[in-house]
């Protein structure tokens, strides 16, 4: 079955070492994707998202185009980062790790997500909807995003580790009924 993600109730965040000591939060505000799911049989759970680069989101103009420039993901040249699934691990009904490969700047490097799934329901107007929660942590080197500046007092401007998370909201999508005609 296949699933719309509900952009305007879905999110994907990440979070960032600053100076060693605080931590900055952004997100990425376009986002679109497949995602086959059967609710019945998690594992066969299919996820392809393609991530817009250019809107991420800090909070901060000079900071985002930072993250934009060839620093670090060089949105001219590689202005998607994308995510597919190549498995689904359950540890129960509602728990468990959804393995795929992240593709940033045309290299890709397996990730594991740990998934909650927070269950099914309608809404107002009888679509069904699920609803996921999903982290994981990476080591945004492994994608070549270097860029660092050495701290007087020692350390480093960026941390290596980049946390994300993300809320995920579908929508299932109505299967077109087509009828034949018989024509004898």
């Amino acid at each position: 079955m296949t699933w719309q993600i509900d952009n305007s109730h879905t999110g994907i965040f990440f979070t960032a070492r600053h100076m060693m000591v605080a931590k900055v939060r952004g997100q990425f505000k376009e986002f679109d994707g497949t995602i086959d799911f059967d609710p019945d049989t998690l594992t066969n759970t299919a996820v392809n998202v393609d991530i817009k680069i250019n809107s991420v989101d800090t909070g901060e103009t000079q900071r985002d185009d930072h993250l934009r420039s060839a620093d670090f993901f060089d949105v001219e040249n590689y202005p998607v980062m994308n995510f597919t699934s190549k498995r689904v691990e359950l540890d129960d009904d509602y728990n468990g790790r959804l393995i795929g490969e992240l593709t940033i700047k045309d290299i890709s490097q397996e990730v594991t997500l740990d998934v909650e799934y927070t269950g099914l329901t309608k809404n107002p107007w009888g679509q069904e909807m699920a609803g996921f929660s999903a982290s994981t942590t990476i080591n945004r080197k492994d994608w070549n995003l270097n860029w660092n500046v050495a701290l007087e007092a020692g350390g480093w401007l960026v941390g290596d580790k980049i946390k994300i998370e993300i809320d995920l909201e579908l929508v299932k999508v109505q299967e077109q009924v087509t009828e034949t005609a018989n024509v004898n």
